[in-house]
């Protein structure tokens, strides 16, 4: 065999030992948030006054006094620069869906001179930043010649350290907004649908008698899949550094159709992996619990504690972030592509969502007495409500050219929203709909109508009803499980959508049960027609069975419900009015910050597709054909002494060669031909429709063509790293 770089590679990799993860032996209760500037520690470190108008801002939002923000920035620098940090940065989330960070120092020559230096901190500088906001994101809120942007303190998100190199950075969590003050970024909208849901979540509270909440929280934890393949073949795929997904690449030999990957034994390498991403994820704060094989080869899955939806949302960015650069510490490559290989199970990011007080009382958790599962009932009809009615918006929450290649295949659900209660609640939210009493199963006891104030839900514990992998929102007994997110993706956009859609939803029947005890109506009888009437006009949205069926898409139709398949289709969608009216009810996004981000998501989905057109471009003809022609070169002259001497079957394979290059050469013209007739098009709506409908499907062609001379051709000789050793080889 042929010593290429590939096949040297091959047997390197296959000789590679496990690392040792660089754990520091600590116990995990020692290293928990050792790295950040916490409300205990900031409690242990400054005057209690000010430590009591701190977290009052955080719990109220109030805002800061000038002085008490100096005495915070003084104790955050000293508490960063006794832990070895040397700079500090104001870290926030653009529109570019990644995270940005611009490092200043500490300490700063005196403008005395003598040599002498200074550490410069003060609560101004903690507070507010003014970055190069010039070549972020705006969908047109600013020109490209207008630089000033500006990041601003989030308390509610505590600061942490970073260490890179020789010292550490201290990271302050931001919002990033414009000169005129619209959002140029996703953590702005998340907290004002974060504070729009809790608002319209208390007006319920208070109705059914608790006077004690002042906040209602949504809880999320993030289940985070991702592959792992040897970095030595990450080095040779352009493709996977470039656009995070194989634009070229045969279906490997086995893949996952024994399903013995998933919940199987982890290699040693992937668990030394593991235990030091795991380490720095606890020192951050970070609650990691689960780590398992996935089911697709070299994929696997992360998930924390449930946390504030602000607050998992950061840390969600940090854990991709962390994986990448431990990743490569270990000699491998983290892909966090929803689609990196072609044939196999794309990664998600399932985003487990609930609402929980300030009492500590999860609202999604069916109570024991007739007036908690009341309120539960509320809560469940809100979110139905939420579901149905604001189901494009929701799908704007998972939009994304990537995660175009996995919605609707095996392993994720469908772009047709639809909710799963499985057969026991379904039951009680039929029967409560129709007003009759319940038959249930055939053989199953029959269930009376529920009477709210009287009746009592039978218990609903946690695995009361089988999971439905399928369903795309799914109640998982006391949260919702929303599966659509991609794995690349921030969950930021998701759960802005998610809590926009609920505080309408919540502000419709507060508002309808309001009107109703002030006149003269019971609390019960209100709830009861209430929950009839809404339970009878969301039932569309409910569905319990196999979210892939064909027949599925014919009965979503019928019931009326969206199916936005594609990214385009969908973010065309942010002009209707009833999208429009989910954002601009509680001041989520104002008109212009909406017009942005649809123009946004749009010239990120051209840019997408854009890469990996040239990436399929100068890969197919500078690394694919050469390999090709040259293999095809060295048979011809055997095929032709084979035909000569009687024995023709030579030619065959020969033919295979030459139409597999020809089809190549002829699909890449075709591809270069219309990359340009689309260059040359205006308009952010007709390019992006472009892209998907002309450049993909070439793609798409070229690929074809490309991974059948992948079949064929001498494997001695073939360029690239195989789906065959980068999935299995670990």
């Amino acid at each position: 065999m042929p010593s290429t770089l590939r096949n040297t590679i091959r047997a390197a990799v296959a000789a590679e030992k496990p690392g040792t993860p660089a754990a520091s032996g600590a116990s995990p209760s020692e290293i928990f948030g050792r790295d950040v500037f916490s409300m205990k520690v900031m409690s242990e470190r400054l005057p209690k006054s000010v430590y009591a108008r701190l977290e009052q801002s955080v719990s109220g939002g109030e805002a800061l006094q000038e002085s008490d923000a100096d005495v915070i920035a003084g104790a955050m620098r000293d508490w960063a620069l006794e832990r070895g940090a040397t700079h500090y940065t104001h870290w926030f989330q653009p529109l570019t869906g990644a995270t940005a960070e611009k490092h200043d120092a500490f300490l700063t020559p005196s403008p005395l001179g003598g040599g002498r230096i200074f550490s410069e901190f003060s609560g101004k500088m903690l507070i507010k930043g003014e970055p190069d906001a010039s070549s972020f994101p705006s969908g047109g809120i600013r020109s490209t010649f207008e630089a000033r942007g500006y990041t601003a303190w989030d308390p509610t998100s505590p600061a942490f350290l970073i260490a890179g190199g020789s010292g550490k950075t201290l990271y302050i969590p931001c919002v990033f907004v414009s000169y005129t003050g619209e959002s140029l970024d996703s953590k702005t909208p998340l907290l004002r649908a974060l504070d729009a849901v809790s608002r319209q979540a208390l007006r319920i509270l208070k109705l059914f008698g608790n006077t004690s909440a002042f906040k209602v929280d949504a809880m999320v934890g993030s289940e985070q899949e991702y592959f792992l393949i040897d970095r030595r073949y990450y080095n040779l795929r352009t493709d996977l550094q470039l656009s995070g997904r194989t634009v070229f690449g045969a279906k490997p030999c086995k893949g996952q159709e024994l399903e013995d990957q998933y919940f199987g034994a982890i290699s040693p390498r992937v668990i030394a992996f593991m235990t030091e991403v795991e380490e720095k994820l606890l020192a951050l704060g970070i609650p990691a619990r689960t780590r398992h094989n996935e089911v697709a080869p070299g994929q696997f899955e992360i998930a924390p504690m449930f946390e504030p939806a602000n607050t998992a949302v950061d840390h969600n960015m940090l854990t991709m972030q962390i994986m990448r650069n431990t990743a490569a510490e270990h000699g491998f490559a983290c892909l966090l592509h929803e689609k990196p290989f072609a044939g196999i199970n794309g990664s998600g990011k399932h985003n487990n969502w609930s609402l929980c007080d300030s009492d500590g009382n999860n609202l999604l958790d069916p109570g024991s007495t007739p007036r908690d599962n009341a309120q539960f009932l509320v809560f469940l009809a809100a979110i139905l409500r939420a579901v149905h009615k604001h189901a494009v918006a929701l799908r704007l929450g998972v939009v994304g050219a990537g995660n175009d290649h996995r919605l609707g295949a095996n392993e994720a659900p469908p772009a047709i929203l639809s909710v799963f209660l499985g057969e026991q609640l379904t039951e009680i939210v039929e029967s409560m709909a129709e007003g009759r009493s319940g038959t249930g199963k055939e053989g199953a006891p029959k269930r009376e109508l529920m009477e709210i104030g009287v009746s009592s839900l039978p218990k609903l514990p946690k695995d009361s009803t089988d999971r439905n992998r399928t369903s795309p929102f799914a109640f998982t007994g006391n949260k919702f499980e929303f599966r659509a997110v991609g794995a690349s993706q921030s969950i930021a956009p998701a759960n802005i959508a998610l809590s926009a859609a609920v505080a309408c939803a919540l502000n419709d029947i507060a508002s309808d049960l309001e009107q109703e005890v002030q006149k003269g109506t019971k609390l019960n009888t209100a709830v009861q027609a209430l929950l009839s009437r809404l339970f009878k006009e969301h039932s569309p949205i409910i569905f319990n069975g196999n979210n892939y069926a064909g027949e599925w898409q014919a009965e979503a139709e019928r019931r009326g419900l969206p199916n936005l398949k594609d990214t385009v289709g969908a973010v065309l969608k942010y002009s209707d009015e009833e999208v429009k009216e989910v954002f601009l009810r509680h001041g989520i996004l104002n008109e212009r910050e909406l017009h942005a981000r649809q123009e946004v998501l749009l010239e990120n989905y051209i840019k997408d597709v854009h890469v990996e057109t040239k990436l399929t471009q100068v890969m197919g003809r500078s690394v694919i054909l050469p390999a090709a022609v040259k293999f095809a070169a060295e048979t011809a002259a055997y095929a032709a002494a084979a035909k000569q001497s009687g024995h023709p079957a030579l030619s065959r394979y020969q033919a295979l060669l030459d139409a597999g290059i020809e089809g190549l050469l002829k699909a890449l013209d075709a591809l270069d031909a219309k990359h340009l007739e689309l260059d040359a098009m205006e308009g952010v709506e007709i390019r992006a429709e472009a892209a998907r409908d002309k450049l993909l499907p070439l793609i798409s062609e070229c690929r074809e063509y490309a991974d059948a001379l992948e079949s064929i051709v001498d494997d001695a000789v073939w360029p690239l790293p195989k789906y065959n050793e980068m999935l299995w080889q670990h």
